[in-house]
């Protein structure tokens, strides 16, 4: 979860409103207009390929068993979900293979973190799923910005701006009940079989908000349990997946104390009953990925992280050099008298030293791995391991050091290597312009300084010193979704690379969005970019997500550095040239977004460390999700077909693949 639930769900809606109650303009900057236009004209880049423009698509927190866990593909193609496994059935009920997808908890402690806890024994039934975090009332009736039939109010006469108008009633319906207690809502909530559940039924349908659980970086690796004592020939690296719901109400929850964490991390949705109908209808016409990962085990921050520089980020003195945080060191070790309460959740750890708490465990099954996994630990250096906040505001005020501060990124990022080539980019954020007016010190109509919606945390770029500390390039590089993109796509604006990200109230994220709301938000954007034939024809579209938000997933995991790989998220590649309901299962994951920029656009890797610097896999037929050369990443390149011609006609001035 980011930081500050409450602060953050301001809608992009409050940037009009913000600009009034100045007397300013909506606009946030006044370089913005200036450095609207991309550097170089994205038709004159020479490419590899006919993609002139790549759009990736991120929103927040859900796995791909949440969503495509009874998912059938077209054609009889082979899937790897919970129920090609057998583990349900098409209406979600445990399947004949059920048992394949145990939860266990550990019954005693050695006194030390456990990677792959020896005392287990299978759940007699799962803890009841709790609604932590979840929104009660809608966030568009929370916040004023909807009326309850889903009509815009008198104070936000646009509604969510960033979200069509049929979809507006969407911001008004699925609130949780008013208790922050126990979800009662999800069918036999009080008598779950210990293993994967529906979450939707009659009492609760798929636009519902649902509870949140935890996501972050040494309890993902715990959740997954791997251990090479498990290996198998199809899952060569034994990550068995079987220690959510133990991990999550354990980890923070001392002895004696009832945890807010449930079982939630278990719920998956089912298209099948119409969950999920825009991305099940996006899948059945395009292409999916069932072996894509989040990069790094963790939350928001690793993810975004991860996102633009293929690298997680380590704690320094704001130019590049290694010093100590002031205090939240990890310490996962359980606290006297539990099994697994860390006795610190803390935000950073010296992963290169093994007599750090934890390390020891995570480094050992590294080394026991059938292929070499270097831990990527440079010496003396305190990694992320939790969410912290940017060291700069959205006006590039910096913030004072501290433990929960990131100080200022240094570190090449993608960025970086596309601005040298001159490959122009921006990472567009709904709700950016009025932040930035609130970090100029305005109030918003909350009467609270809040991000009106923007999400710094969930923004890569918003770390780094050259794009912070830098306004012009801040005001080439990060823009707003409303006043930027939706005109940059209607005018054939768009820069060769756009991150896109949604604001806080449509990212998808549990307990504060819906995927219903995910699902309008890409939608809506798919549809202003088919309005454009030209630009569509030559524009690849990822739609992914910052991370699992630890939601259950039962896919395979190729462990590559200390930090990851984690648990697949959902990924769908819309394109003229990934037509047809396909399923890729060649092992993606995050940089293999950055490895498809670089290898088009003819860039460097970011690093001598990055991800982007390995190999691409080589598939074995007989198990199509693991790679016979670990470790090894895609570039996505074998998702598209270049042989088909654009819709606007080619020069055959491209090379294709």
């Amino acid at each position: 979860m980011k930081t500050t639930v409450r602060q953050r769900l301001r809608s992009a809606a409050t940037v009009s409103m913000i600009g009034l109650m100045l007397g300013q303009p909506v606009l946030a900057q006044d370089t913005m207009s200036a450095a609207k236009r991309p550097s170089q004209n994205p038709e004159e880049m020479v490419t590899e390929t006919p993609i002139k423009h790549l759009i990736f698509i991120v929103g927040e927190n859900r796995s791909f068993d949440n969503i495509f866990a009874a998912y059938k593909p077209k054609n009889g193609q082979k899937i790897w979900n919970l129920l090609s496994q057998g583990i349900v059935n098409d209406d979600g009920t445990p399947g004949p293979n059920f048992a394949k997808a145990p939860q266990n908890e550990v019954t005693a402690s050695n006194g030390r973190y456990e990677l792959a806890p020896q005392n287990k024994k299978p759940y007699p039934g799962l803890p009841v799923p709790t609604l932590q975090n979840a929104d009660s009332p809608a966030v568009g009736l929370e916040f004023g910005i909807v009326n309850a039939d889903g009509t815009p109010t008198a104070t936000f006469p646009q509604g969510d701006p960033d979200i069509s108008r049929h979809a507006q009633i969407l911001l008004a319906t699925g609130g949780a009940p008013a208790s922050s207690g126990l979800d009662t809502r999800v069918v036999g909530a009080e008598h779950l079989p210990a293993g994967p559940f529906q979450q939707t039924g009659p009492t609760l349908p798929f636009d519902s908000y649902e509870g949140d659980t935890i996501h972050q970086m040494f309890q993902m690796w715990q959740q997954s349990d791997c251990s090479m004592q498990h290996a198998t020939q199809q899952n060569p690296t034994g990550c068995l997946h079987d220690l959510y719901p133990f991990v999550a109400t354990t980890y923070s929850t001392p002895p004696g104390q009832v945890a807010g964490d449930g079982s939630q991390d278990m719920a998956f949705n089912n298209v099948n009953i119409g969950d999920a109908p825009y991305f099940k209808r996006l899948a059945d016409e395009y292409e999916i990925s069932d072996n894509f990962h989040q990069s790094i085990n963790g939350g928001s921050v690793t993810g975004a992280i991860s996102i633009g520089y293929a690298d997680n980020a380590f704690y320094s003195d704001g130019n590049g050099n290694a010093v100590v945080p002031p205090g939240a060191i990890m310490n996962p070790d359980p606290m006297p008298g539990s099994i697994n309460t860390y006795k610190v959740v803390g935000n950073w750890v010296k992963c290169s030293d093994l007599t750090q708490p934890g390390v020891a465990e995570i480094q050992s099954y590294l080394a026991s791995l059938p292929y070499f996994a270097s831990a990527s630990c440079d010496p003396n250096k305190y990694y992320a391991t939790r969410d912290v906040s940017p060291a700069y505001d959205s006006a590039g005020h910096q913030a004072s050091p501290s433990a929960s501060v990131m100080p200022p990124l240094t570190q090449r990022h993608i960025g970086d290597v596309m601005s040298e080539a001159n490959v122009s980019w921006a990472w567009y954020a709904a709700g950016w312009d009025s932040s930035v007016l609130v970090a100029n010190g305005a109030k918003d109509i909350f009467n609270e300084i809040s991000a009106a919606g923007y999400s710094s945390q969930t923004n890569p770029f918003n770390y780094s010193k050259s794009i912070m500390a830098d306004p012009t390039q801040r005001a080439a590089h990060i823009k707003d979704v409303t006043d930027n993109l939706f005109d940059d796509i209607a005018n054939g604006e768009l820069p060769s690379v756009a991150f896109v990200k949604p604001d806080s109230a449509t990212d998808g994220h549990p307990g504060t969005s819906k995927a219903s709301l995910f699902e309008a938000f890409v939608n809506d954007l798919i549809g202003r970019v088919k309005d454009n034939p030209k630009l569509f024809a030559e524009t690849a579209i990822v739609i992914s997500e910052d991370e699992s938000g630890g939601l259950y997933d039962s896919g395979f995991i190729e462990p590559i550095d200390f930090f990851g790989d984690g648990p697949r998220i959902l990924m769908i590649l819309v394109s003229p040239y990934s037509v047809g309901g396909k399923v890729s299962h060649t092992y993606n994951d995050q940089a293999s977004v950055l490895k498809f920029i670089e290898r088009n656009w003819h860039l460097r890797t970011i690093s001598n460390r990055s991800r982007d610097n390995l190999p691409n896999p080589t598939m074995d037929k007989k198990n199509p999700w693991v790679p016979t050369n670990m470790p090894a990443i895609g570039d996505m390149f074998d998702m598209f077909d270049f042989s088909k011609q654009a819709d606007n006609g080619n020069n055959g001035q491209h090379n294709g693949n």
